[in-house]
């Protein structure tokens, strides 16, 4: 992957966006859609898109969304402490001991999560998982008036850990799920401005998937697309003590290629071509079942409207909702060009399932 590529992939990332306050990675994905796209724009909701090829035939939706989990201050202390609430789904175990960094009122707060010691835990306490009441974040100040002369209640907020690159093409970073898909849907986006596509693309970074797939919803309804492909992170099963979820979700590697999901959710036409194009580019991939609604933006797309075919590319993440999501650039180089190759042979398909 590009030095370039990688860079935005970093800054992009790197940028505090829960649910509901995605506007500065909105900003950076614009940003980047403006050299190639032929219409880049947002939306009342604070979806963003990026058009390619305009006016052409069928209309393709890619999706990714720009959200993460994160943190929001609940109520601020007479002595200056931040209580807070989860944003979408945590593992609270996490949470304790955690530095974090809070969208202030004029600039980003560091903090840290706060909890009693473990020497002044009851024994009972320490066999159970703390509950986010139970914890707070410490930003330094003396009272209540300081605290809100930087913060205020609604105040965002994530863990503060950045991109970093480990061994090989495995990186890691808080909020690969699911920049990583936003990221993707640009770069398939920026591919097929290169190739000749009948169809129209719009790539979208669509907001609020961690509390309920809000954003597909309003942006699928308001684009009215054919076919729409979503991608989304899912489980990597390579690491230790994930035999048992084999069984469960499948068996998933890093550097496997696209994980293609099967099942009632995705269309069987669309499903068949993206194999058909990654035998056909040797381009590396796994198959997982999904025997029912995805939780993923590929549910919300399918249901929009009339229906649309739909397909579902996700991408292996170890460590999925914790600080240090564990991603492969090349497993991300390899999506995004089946992508854009499968979107390239689109032209006048029926999709129609039987």
């Amino acid at each position: 992957m590009q030095k370039k590529t990688v860079d935005f992939l970093e800054e992009y990332v790197n940028t505090i966006s829960p649910s509901g306050y995605e506007d500065q990675a909105a900003r950076i994905w614009k940003d980047e859609a403006g050299d190639f796209a032929d219409e880049v724009r947002g939306d009342l909701h604070g979806n963003s898109f990026a058009v390619v090829n305009k006016g052409g035939d069928p209309k393709v939706m890619l999706a990714g969304h720009t959200d993460e989990i994160g943190l929001m201050v609940s109520q601020i202390t007479d002595g200056g402490y931040l209580f807070f609430n989860t944003i979408g789904g945590w593992d609270n175990q996490v949470l304790p001991g955690q530095r974090v960094r809070i969208r202030g009122k004029e600039e980003e707060i560091i903090g840290v999560v706060g909890r009693k010691p473990i020497h002044l835990l009851e024994e009972e306490e320490r066999k159970k998982v703390v509950k986010t009441e139970e914890l707070w974040i410490d930003i330094g100040v003396e009272d209540k008036e300081e605290a809100e002369e930087l913060v205020e209640v609604g105040s965002a907020g994530v863990l503060d850990y950045s991109f970093e690159k480990l061994q090989g093409d495995l990186v890691a970073a808080r909020g690969f799920d699911d920049k990583s898909g936003g990221f993707v849907v640009l770069e398939a986006a920026r591919r097929l401005a290169e190739l000749e596509p009948k169809a129209e693309i719009h790539a979208v970074a669509t907001v609020q998937e961690e509390i309920g797939l809000r954003g597909a919803r309003t942006s699928a309804f308001g684009i009215d697309p054919d076919i729409g492909i979503a991608v989304d992170v899912s489980f990597a099963t390579d690491t230790p003590s994930m035999d048992k979820e084999k069984r469960k979700v499948g068996e998933a590697e890093m550097n496997g290629g696209p994980l293609l999901s099967r099942g009632p959710n995705i269309n069987p036409v669309l499903f068949d071509k993206m194999i058909e194009v990654a035998e056909e580019k040797e381009i590396s991939y796994q198959v997982t079942g999904a025997p029912g609604g995805t939780g993923t933006d590929a549910n919300a797309i399918q249901v929009t409207r009339g229906g649309v075919a739909t397909g579902l590319v996700s991408i292996p993440n170890r460590y999925m909702h914790s600080p240090c999501e564990v991603v492969s650039l090349k497993d991300l180089e390899n999506i995004v060009e089946l992508i854009a190759q499968t979107v390239n042979t689109i032209d006048g398909d029926n999709f129609e399932p039987f």
